[in-house]
Parts: structure tokens; C-alpha cells; sequence
């Protein structure tokens, strides 16, 4: 090939490893040529370039699904220890509760006392002293007649024990029937030792169990009345504070429509009373004041206070005749569909403007999670959910 004249033949270097040859004009200054980069400057090694003899770090072997379930396991385990722990503590939260509502319920009438320029320690007391002389009346009413009555079954008793050695007597021709006594002997163990003492033992841990429970609930009750204002301070503080205010305003409305609520429980148990009463007079049952004010106060446990009353009731008019227990006894079934269906529903819708439906069902589910203090304090945790979701809940939805 013939070259042009003015121009002259450059060979240069290039990244890739290939010379080039480029025709530039004849009086451009001599370069020299550029050397080829090593092979570490390469942006690619080649496929013939030498291995590096480096050791290669490999990254250790993850298991995520093993990590993830080992959490899973461990968060597993630690929630079921504490909720047997927490069934161990179901008792000591149980009378916690009860104490608690107890203290809200009497709450209205510690803070009328205290507007009244009364120390909220003599109110307290005030409370208290009222208590135990409604406790003492009660006890003058009750415990002369069953003194009385405890009298005359100590005299007719060895009377009852030869009529049941007599076969002529109607106690002996039962006895001849029905063997009363050898089961009687039986369920006390034999010759009466070792079951006899067992009875005994537990009779004593169950009385020894009820005053414990009923000390620890007033003293906790006590303490809670007088320390309510600081405790709710307290609570108080762990609320953002541009919405304590409105926690302000709903505790109060939760615990003056707890306090009505109580109210309401105390006029239904005063109904039951005296119409217990009334009822005990009219057809001629022994006592009827006593087992008027006994009604009245076992009225306040919710389900079963009613029914254990009007049982105890019955049983007395057995003294009279049976025709008049039984006429009790449908006295009391009576009554206590009216107080369930009627009395009740109406009266809390007055007192806490629930739902009579609502009332009727939170005290069933109540009864059903915590027996006698769930169905207790139903009522009140009723209204309060339901403050608590025209408050926030309902309103969120309307605006969607």
C-alpha cells in the first residue's frame, strides 16, 4: 500500500491488549507508544490470565426459618408461663376486683360527704361505721332466733334419735326403709374418726378461707376509698396530656354511673326484702323480718343471691306446713322471673341508661366468666364500653 504524502504511520497501545496502527499528519511531534496495562488494571480478566491463589472467605450458612421459629417458640413459651402464673393469681385478682368495684361503687357517696367539708379520712369512716351498724342490726335480728331455734333442736334431738330406733314411729319406719343412719355412718368415715376429723378440717379451712377473703377485700376497699383522688391522678398521668381532660370526663361519668348502678342493686334487694317480709307475715312464716333483711342483703350477689334466699325461706315455712312452703317456693320463682325481666332491666336503665337487653346479657356472660364478681361488676363494665366507643370508635366511623 502506497502511502499519502504529509502523513506517516503511529502504532499505539490499547486497554484491551491490541495494537493499532493510525495515520497522523507528518509534523505531529514522535509519541511514544503507550505500554499495555498490567493485568490487574484490567477491568475484566481474560479467560487465559492466572487464578489469584488468594483464600476465598465464604459467608456462613444462614437459616432464617430456624431463627424465626426458635422466636416463635421462645415468645410461646413465655406467654404460657405467665398465664399460669396468672391462674395461680386468679383468686388474689378475683377479690382485687371485687374490692376495686366495691370502692367505685361507694366512691358517689365519699365524694358527697367530702363536698360537704369533711375530711376524706372521716368519710371514709363515716362509710365504714355506717356499715357495721347495718352489719350489727342484721345480727340482732338474726341471731336470737336461730339461738332460739338452735335450743330447740338440741331438746327434740335425742327425742328424734329414739323415734328412729322405734319401727312404730314414722322416723323409725323411714330409717327401716332407706337406712339413714348406716349412710349417715358411712359418710362420716365408719366409727366416725377419721371422717369425722376430715369434715371437721374442712370445715374449718372453708370458714378460716372465707374471713381471710372477706379481711383482704376490706382492707384493700379501705385503702382504695381513701386514696381514690391520688389513684386516679396517677392513672391519669399515663394519658397523653392534650387528652387528659377528656379522660377526666369519661372517669367520672364511668364511676357516677357505676355509683347509680349500686344504687339501683341496693332499691331491687330493698323491693326483695320487703316483699319477703310482707309475704312471711301474710301466710304466717316465723321471723319475718329477719328473713326480710336476709333476702335483702343476699339479693345483692347477682344470680345466685335471689335463688339461695328464697330456698332458705322455703325451708323455713316448712315449720308452718307444706302447703305454705310450697306456696313460698312459687312465691320466690315468681319473684325472681319479675326481678330478672322487669325490676332489674328497668331499673338500671334508669340509673345507667343501659339497654334493658344489654343488661340481661352482661350479666349472663359476666356470671359465665367470673361467677359472682363477674356478673357483679357486668353492668358497670358494660357502660363503660359503651362510653368508650361513643367516644372514640363510633365517631371514627361516621367520618368515613
Amino acid at each position: 500500500m502506497k502511502m499519502p504524502p504529509g502523513l506517516r504511520v503511529v502504532t499505539t497501545g490499547a486497554a484491551d491488549g491490541i495494537r493499532r496502527r493510525l495515520l497522523v499528519p507528518a509534523d505531529t511531534a514522535p509519541t511514544a507508544p503507550a505500554a499495555d496495562p498490567p493485568p490487574s488494571a484490567t477491568p475484566s480478566a481474560t479467560p487465559s490470565a492466572t487464578p489469584s491463589t488468594a483464600p476465598v472467605r465464604r459467608s456462613p450458612a444462614r437459616w432464617p426459618g430456624f431463627s424465626t421459629g426458635l422466636r416463635l417458640a421462645l415468645g410461646a413459651l413465655t406467654g404460657w408461663f405467665l398465664f399460669r402464673q396468672l391462674l395461680r393469681l386468679e383468686e388474689f385478682l378475683t377479690l382485687l376486683l371485687l374490692s376495686a368495684f366495691l370502692a367505685v361503687s361507694l366512691e358517689p357517696v365519699v365524694a358527697a360527704l367530702c363536698r360537704r367539708r369533711l375530711r376524706r379520712g372521716w368519710a371514709v369512716a363515716t362509710v365504714l361505721g355506717v356499715f357495721l351498724l347495718l352489719v350489727a342490726g342484721f345480727l340482732l335480728l338474726v341471731v336470737p332466733p336461730v339461738g332460739q331455734e338452735a335450743g330447740v333442736l338440741a331438746r327434740r334431738l335425742p327425742l328424734w334419735l329414739q323415734q328412729v330406733h322405734d319401727h312404730h314411729s314414722a322416723l323409725g319406719r323411714i330409717e327401716d326403709r332407706f337406712h339413714l343412719a348406716e349412710q349417715a355412718k358411712d359418710a362420716l368415715g365408719g366409727s366416725g374418726g377419721p371422717g369425722l376429723m376430715g369434715g371437721v378440717l374442712g370445715a374449718g379451712r372453708l370458714l378460716l378461707d372465707t374471713v381471710t377473703s372477706v379481711v383482704v377485700v376490706a382492707t384493700v376497699t379501705l385503702y382504695l376509698m381513701a386514696d381514690m383522688p391520688d389513684i386516679k391522678e396517677f392513672c391519669y398521668r399515663f394519658v397523653k396530656g392534650s387528652h387528659r381532660d377528656r379522660a377526666r370526663e369519661l372517669t367520672e361519668e364511668i364511676l357516677a354511673r357505676t355509683g347509680r348502678y349500686m344504687l339501683g342493686n341496693l332499691v331491687t334487694s330493698a323491693i326483695a326484702g320487703l316483699a319477703t317480709a310482707v309475704w312471711c307475715a301474710a301466710v304466717g312464716v316465723p321471723y319475718a323480718a329477719a328473713l326480710g333483711v336476709f333476702v335483702a342483703l343476699m339479693d345483692l350477689v347477682p344470680i345466685v343471691g335471689s335463688t339461695v334466699g328464697g330456698v332458705v325461706v322455703s325451708l323455713v315455712a316448712l315449720a308452718v306446713s307444706w302447703p305454705v312452703a310450697l306456696a313460698t317456693a312459687g312465691f320466690y320463682i315468681g319473684f325472681r322471673l319479675l326481678e330478672d325481666y322487669l325490676i332489674m332491666p328497668r331499673t338500671m336503665k334508669f340509673a345507667v341508661d343501659v339497654h334493658p337487653f344489654v343488661t340481661v346479657v352482661a350479666v349472663l356472660v359476666g356470671g359465665a366468666l367470673l361467677g359472682i364478681v363477674g356478673a357483679l361488676v357486668a353492668v358497670p363494665a358494660a357502660v363503660a364500653l359503651g362510653l368508650l366507643l361513643d367516644e372514640f370508635v363510633f365517631p371514627h366511623l361516621d367520618r368515613r
